[in-house]
């Protein structure tokens, strides 16, 4: 199945060119493409594999033995909630539930407006001060599902003032 339409095959043959050489040079490849196009492209994957002279099962091995790269294009925002054993003792597991019924998804999943993503993380750092989530590239402290919501509702209403 190919999903050209979702992404620049160009721009990622010029990464793959310009990191081929590279010592141990899969995941530099793969986490700049994930930079360039939100994800790994399905179709990405042949192409790395001629150029670093692997199999496709080889990098489809090492896309999904990493839970940092996605294969599927995400939503406008990327939700990550911490799960570790610290926030999950200052109430993640509580947090998990209310994100994933209010947004009607599971990990990994998008919502159908395209807005967000939700995946989990496995630490981030701010132990001390959980539940934590990390939403984009901002990470929030003791996050109650109250919060989650306004945090939400902050994301939605400045997309919404772009338009």
């Amino acid at each position: 199945m190919s999903d050209v339409s979702n992404w620049d095959p160009v721009a990622v043959s010029e990464i793959i060119d310009s990191l081929r050489d590279v010592a141990g040079a899969l995941l530099p490849i793969l986490h700049a493409i994930q930079d360039s196009q939100g994800y790994i492209p399905e179709d990405s994957v042949a192409m790395i594999a001629s150029a670093l002279h692997q199999t496709s099962a080889e990098i489809h091995g090492v896309i999904s033995f990493y839970h940092h790269f996605r294969t599927a294009k995400p939503g406008n925002h990327i939700v990550q909630i911490c799960r570790a054993e610290a926030c999950q003792a200052r109430g993640a597991r509580v947090l998990e539930h209310h994100a994933k019924t209010s947004l009607k998804l599971d990990y990994h999943g998008t919502t159908a407006d395209q807005e967000f993503t939700l995946e989990p993380v496995y630490c981030l750092g701010n132990c001390t001060n959980g539940p934590n989530v990390q939403i984009d590239d901002e990470i929030i402290a003791r996050v109650s599902p109250e919060k989650f919501d306004q945090l939400l509702d902050q994301k939605t209403t400045y997309i919404v003032e772009l338009k």
